[in-house]
């Protein structure tokens, strides 16, 4: 009897779906730096990343979080960047897949075409999600659905648990923010760590 051997690639929908995200061009016309959807993830992946949008350094490198911004997230994880892009453990999709542009005191906002066209589709390819970390008020947003401003949601994070982990963006300019609110540093982030760290020793 003769054995039809199929191709991996075909039974792995993260990699199917992550693909399409790539090739979309759904809001090319909007972007300064054209189109470049950054996403990653396998489908074995344990934890999720839910961040707001690529910076230009990270539109250029095609590697999400490569900044100064990611440096510290590493760090609030206290995970290494081999772990961090290991994308059998991690898997990494922001509200906006592409540099969005820059606005009057930053970056502007993730596109909003992004979030209901793409995640649910890849979220439904990743059976073995233990925890998603909503970063920044985007995300936020867009996935808890309260009245809460950010402060309230990351102060009381354990009200989304065990789905959900929302956390201020990483970005040098919340550095005032973190200087105001030291219990982050002092409560939430052994919480954090603990839970990363029985996750993906799985």
């Amino acid at each position: 009897m003769t054995t039809i051997k199929k191709d991996p690639a075909l039974r792995d929908k993260t990699s199917i779906v992550i693909q399409e995200i790539q090739q979309c061009r759904l809001c090319e016309a909007n972007l300064p730096l054209g189109a470049n959807p950054v996403v990653r993830g396998k489908q074995g992946a344990r934890l999720m990343i839910i961040g707001q949008a690529p910076g230009t350094k990270v539109h250029h490198s095609s590697i999400p979080w490569n900044d100064a911004s990611g440096d510290r997230l590493r760090e609030w994880l206290q995970i290494s960047r081999d772990v961090f892009y290991d994308q059998d453990k991690i898997a990494i999709m922001p509200m906006g897949f592409c540099y969005p542009g820059k606005g009057n005191s930053g970056d502007l906002p993730p596109r909003k075409e992004c979030a209901p066209t793409w995640h649910r589709r890849l979220l439904d390819t990743l059976p073995k999600l233990q925890l998603t970390l909503l970063i920044g008020q985007y995300a936020q947003q867009y996935y808890l659905a309260d009245s809460k401003n950010l402060t309230e949601r990351v102060k009381n994070y354990q009200t989304y648990l065990p789905d959900y982990f929302a956390l201020p963006h990483p970005s040098p300019r919340n550095n005032i923010w973190l200087k105001k609110h030291p219990w982050f540093e002092t409560t939430l982030l052994p919480d954090l760590r603990q839970r990363v760290r029985c996750i993906l020793s799985m």
